[in-house]
């Protein structure tokens, strides 16, 4: 609920904040100054947490708990309080799944020889089933296009097929990739969550499907198989699945496209064709008249990691809530590169970003209590599909309704400063408004995501909270370089895109240029500091998906939302 000019002016001259020029919606936006930002805590907190005795920072190992430990120290250290309760830990009930002695993906029609392709280099295959052996037996495959079922847009890839017992092949993002334009039943250009991969596992098994396979496609998945093969592989960890937890498939996996080539061929098929046929409204799903089998065995170990809350508590509306959100995990060991090393130090993911939460801690420390409550949570496990945010999220310590918004960190790439900012899913939430008040002050602009297609803002922490009507703010690094432009922010994202991301090179480089971060953290620290001094309470923009869920939200809270 905005408050109304004269409340909003005192309040501002009580806080000592200047006041900045109204905004169109008639609230005010204080200013602050800077923020006395520790480089050498970034340097240092990355520099350790991205070490091999870290052993790439995998929920549930000994790398894991040494990271909690250490972010405790260092929350503490930076002048914050537990954030739970007098505790600095929140549980997370997890469970680690790891697949071996996989057989080959057998293809099979009625003439013919089995195809069968190999674990790893054609395919892999996980199960969320917490049971010891997975078996996928003689399971008919149907082509389901783009596996959606959105009922508010009309579109059903399922209608008409009962994929019981069957196996779903999915292609992967949504059906307007490839279109110019950000308009469309999916967003044009821009991915919805339809295109997720975690939203086609969950549809295929809502429609009681036994096997759900997507086709890798590097440009829509925004991904090479590299990436796949190693997210895919060894220990995967989920939520714990409850008594009245819903029904999931047997096996949940991934093709090389080269491979659905070969399997739509046999079935008499062309997948091109058929992918064509998937973007129109009107698709029917195709029974490809072949089988699917495969087997594999799992060791399942349940154990609990842990989300490491910080906080600074508010001088005067201390019920009211700024977040600031990154995850601590990677992937721990992972596929060997050719030297032989098979640790995945996830040095700018997200080292980077954890360090952020502590430099910006230790740095709103300094500059005293705000007048709203300002929240540090460092979540885990969102490798393994936001699980530590989602948890969070679904049992907050803080009420959501009381939670006026949030920005999340999730790697930085050592750049070198822009004179622009990324920033992914804009014009969705009035959070807008704090970001472009921020830049002024920074003499900096935003720059729209360049690859909406890619659907960055349904693949990292904040969406959790987004998802639940909490509106969040996810900004990237520049794109136009102060030294090259914006060939050279292509070229250096490319790079780390093409040989580091989810690989052990993602590693920490003592030469680093750290100018760009600081720049980029100072926007951060001024978006915290206006929010938590501010009495405004932004919300999604109309149409946006998640209003209707914050509004409902915020009639039901009683004294949340600023009511």
């Amino acid at each position: 609920m905005k408050r109304t000019f004269l409340a909003i002016t005192a309040a501002l001259a009580l806080s000592g904040c200047d006041m900045a020029a109204i905004d169109d919606s008639g609230s005010e936006i204080p200013s602050v100054e800077p923020g006395d930002i520790s480089q050498e805590t970034m340097v240092e907190v990355t520099r350790t947490l991205s070490g091999d005795d870290f052993e790439g920072r995998a929920p549930g190992t000994e790398g894991g708990r040494k990271t909690i430990a250490y972010l405790i120290e260092q929350f503490e250290a930076a002048g914050l309080q537990p954030g739970n309760n007098g505790s600095w830990t929140q549980d997370v009930p997890l469970v680690e799944i790891t697949g071996k002695n996989f057989t080959p993906l057998a293809v099979a029609g009625e003439d013919g020889e089995p195809m069968e392709f190999q674990y790893g280099s054609d395919w892999v295959g996980v199960t969320y089933k917490e049971e010891v052996d997975t078996k996928l037996e003689d399971s008919e495959l149907v082509f389901v296009g783009y596996g959606i079922n959105a009922p508010e847009k009309g579109w059903n890839d399922y209608e008409g097929i009962d994929m019981a017992g069957k196996t779903a092949v999915i292609l992967v993002n949504d059906p307007d990739f490839g279109t110019e334009e950000l308009d469309g039943p999916f967003g044009g250009r821009a991915m919805t969550y339809y295109g997720r991969w975690t939203y086609k596992y969950e549809e295929a098994a809502r429609q009681g499907a036994a096997g759900a396979i997507i086709v890798h496609d590097e440009a829509p998945a925004a991904y090479g198989w590299g990436v796949v093969e190693s997210s895919w592989s060894g220990p995967q960890a989920y939520a714990q699945r409850g008594e009245d937890a819903p029904a999931t498939t047997t096996m949940n996996g991934w093709v090389q496209k080269g491979v659905a080539e070969r399997i739509m061929k046999a079935a008499g098929q062309d997948l091109g064709k058929l992918g064509m046929a998937a973007k129109k409204d009107g698709f029917t799903a195709v029974p490809l008249g072949l089988t699917a089998s495969t087997s594999f065995r799992n060791d399942i170990r349940s154990f609990s990691s842990q989300n490491v809350i910080g906080m600074l508590p508010g001088k005067t509306r201390p019920e009211e809530y700024v977040l600031h959100t990154a995850h601590w995990d990677h992937l721990g060991r992972c596929k060997p590169d050719e030297t032989g090393d098979d640790i995945c130090n996830g040095a700018v993911d997200n080292a980077t970003g954890t360090a952020a939460l502590v430099a910006l801690g230790a740095a709103h420390a300094k500059a005293g209590a705000a007048d709203r409550t300002l929240v540090f949570l460092a979540v885990t496990a969102e490798e393994s599909g936001l699980l530590g945010a989602d948890y969070y999220a679904a049992n907050p310590v803080f009420p959501l309704a009381q939670t006026v918004g949030g920005i999340n960190m999730d790697a930085f790439l050592m750049a070198g400063p822009a004179n622009d900012v990324t920033v992914v899913g804009s014009g969705k939430s009035e959070l807008d408004r704090f970001l472009d008040k921020a830049l002024g002050d920074e003499n900096r602009v935003a720059t729209p995501e360049p690859t909406p297609e890619k659907g960055y803002y349904y693949r990292s922490d904040h969406f959790a909270f987004a998802k639940r009507g909490v509106p969040m703010l996810y900004v990237d690094g520049g794109e136009d370089l102060k030294d090259g432009g914006n060939a050279a922010g292509a070229k250096v994202a490319k790079d780390y895109t093409d040989n580091r991301y989810h690989g052990p090179k993602d590693e920490f480089d003592e030469n680093w240029d750290w100018s760009g971060v600081m720049a980029d953290l100072q926007l951060f620290y001024r978006i915290g500091r206006m929010l938590a001094m501010s009495e405004d309470w932004p919300n999604w923009v109309e149409g946006d998906e998640f209003k209707g869920i914050r509004d409902t939200d915020c009639e039901g809270a009683g004294a949340g939302c600023g009511a």
